[in-house]
């Protein structure tokens, strides 16, 4: 009997159930992030991957691929990085990595988004999460430029995987693809040679990609 009294005993309320309210409604807000399409396709080429797919493949990458970085990393910090980088998208939308046009407007849009979408946290933790968020885009710590690395290496992964599907679809030249990575090799100079020899050049050999 006094183990069934046991089981029937209230669970105490939480010392701030609005600090719980917060975070519950951050957690519900960010599966939004399911529904923000990218323009590379998954592997099989039939269908093109979310942001959340993105942040998931770029983590687990980074909890193998972290031995290559130029530098000492943090790697719990580089993935919680990677997981919250493109929240923001949930309100900017995501930018296409060769869309000038949309370039141009992409840090305003994407500082709004981080001050709402970091905003319903506790005060604490959105704060946190807003200076990782603040620290991939400045790119100017250790942890930014490996995780910033990965979101370039992973796409160019994909579209080798998709014998450049996504390239040829919107006919993207070498110079556009090294222009956006002139920077990847900042965070691992071994998986930029990498990246560059079996993902890009077999592509521009194989005429996906146009040359200059």
């Amino acid at each position: 009997m006094e183990k069934n009294n046991d089981r029937m005993r209230e669970i105490p309320a939480p010392a701030d159930a609005d600090r719980l309210r917060r975070q519950m409604a951050f957690c519900l807000e960010i599966d939004k992030e399911k529904f923000i399409g990218r323009q590379t396709y998954l592997s099989d080429g039939v269908r093109k991957e979310n942001d959340a797919e993105h942040a998931w493949h770029m983590a687990i990458m980074t909890l193998l691929l972290s031995e290559y970085s130029n530098e000492k990393i943090d790697v719990l910090k580089t993935i919680g990085m990677l997981l919250i980088h493109d929240l923001v998208e949930i309100d900017a939308g995501d930018t296409y990595a060769y869309d000038e046009e949309a370039k141009k407007t992409q840090h305003a849009r994407e500082m709004a988004a981080a001050e709402r979408i970091f905003g319903l946290l506790p005060e604490d933790q959105g704060s946190r999460l807003k200076s990782w968020w603040e620290e991939f885009e400045s790119g100017d710590t250790p942890e930014a430029r490996f995780a910033r690395t990965m979101d370039h290496v992973q796409p160019l992964m994909l579209n080798a995987a998709t014998e450049g599907k996504s390239w040829e679809e919107h006919g993207i030249h070498l110079s556009q693809i090294l222009n956006r990575n002139q920077e990847t090799a900042r965070g691992s100079e071994q998986l930029w040679q990498y990246a560059r020899e079996n993902f890009i050049e077999p592509n521009l050999r194989a005429g996906r990609i146009i040359e200059p």
